[in-house]
């Protein structure tokens, strides 16, 4: 079972840094509402929870020169 590295943390109210082996993230926003994560990578993502089991998820990913 390979071993992983990921790690979080809250830096203001509604703002945290994710942390992992490769890359770091930013993700803004509250438990009610949609939440934006910019990644090191380039990668976006927008995701929310829905009512009941459902969430919605939309990622997108830009190439970095």
């Amino acid at each position: 079972m390979p071993l992983t590295f990921r790690k979080s943390f809250r830096i203001l109210p509604g703002v945290r840094l994710n942390l992992n082996k490769r890359s770091w993230s930013l993700t803004t926003g509250g438990e009610r509402g949609p939440r934006y994560t910019r990644s090191s990578t380039g990668r976006r993502t927008t995701s929310m929870d829905l009512p009941g089991p459902f969430g919605w998820r939309r990622t997108r990913s830009t190439r970095r020169d």
